[in-house]
């Protein structure tokens, strides 16, 4: 059983807009989102399971940075997440036809390797699956066995989309970094003790204030 795995990398200055009210630039806020991907990518690299990631952006420092972790890039065609993750899906398909596929979000910079094996293995079990974040109400991960079709959904009320059109939602804990997505200031102070080596770099030399205001939350 190998897996390949689409990610895709928005890369530009509306990086994380959610994370507009931190007291950081928009190059500091880029910079947290690239290292969200990184610790992302990295995790899935390390998994057995993982024989190839494509990440899908149209940003050349996010190209750079993703492809020296091994990742295969392809451009984003322009038209928003589900495009971008359909483009990759699609490409997957014809690279190994005999592959599962999933498409996982570049906001997990907790995501362990155990906590992605799990779930993979999890997803192996239906036709489609999905993986709901935390609050049950968007969508981190969909994942599908060769040949079944997959569909994404992202988008307000994903988990939702996705279970209506079909897809079996993974049990996983609450624990399960999977499930840990990051996309408001709350979620970036609950979550940094958990962070990766990109983030925590980030936040420890690229944005030292940020830090510090994220400690007083």
């Amino acid at each position: 059983m190998e897996w390949i795995i689409v990610v895709p990398v928005k890369g530009s200055d509306l990086s994380k807009t959610r994370l507009a009210d931190l007291p950081a630039s928009v190059l500091e806020r880029r910079r947290l989102a690239l290292a969200f991907a990184l610790d992302t990518v990295e995790a899935l690299r390390a998994s057995s399971r993982v024989a190839e990631i494509l990440v899908v952006t149209g940003d050349t420092e996010s190209t750079a940075a993703l492809s020296s972790l091994g990742a295969r890039i392809m451009a984003d065609p322009g038209e928003g997440l589900n495009a971008a993750i359909s483009v990759g899906i699609t490409e997957a398909r014809r690279r190994r036809p005999e592959a599962f596929v999933a498409a996982i979000t570049a906001d997990l910079p907790s995501l362990t390797t155990a906590d992605l094996d799990d779930a993979l293995h999890a997803a192996a079990g239906h036709p489609a699956s999905f993986v709901a974040d935390l609050q049950g109400i968007g969508t981190t991960t969909i994942a599908a066995r060769p040949g079944v079709p997959l569909v994404p959904r992202f988008g307000q009320g994903s988990a939702a989309a996705h279970r209506a059109a079909g897809l079996v939602p993974l049990d996983l804990p609450p624990a399960s970094s999977l499930r840990r997505d990051v996309d408001t200031p709350a979620d970036v102070a609950q979550e940094v003790t958990t962070f990766g080596r990109h983030t925590r770099q980030v936040l420890a030399a690229d944005a030292e204030h940020l830090r510090r205001s994220l400690e007083r939350r």
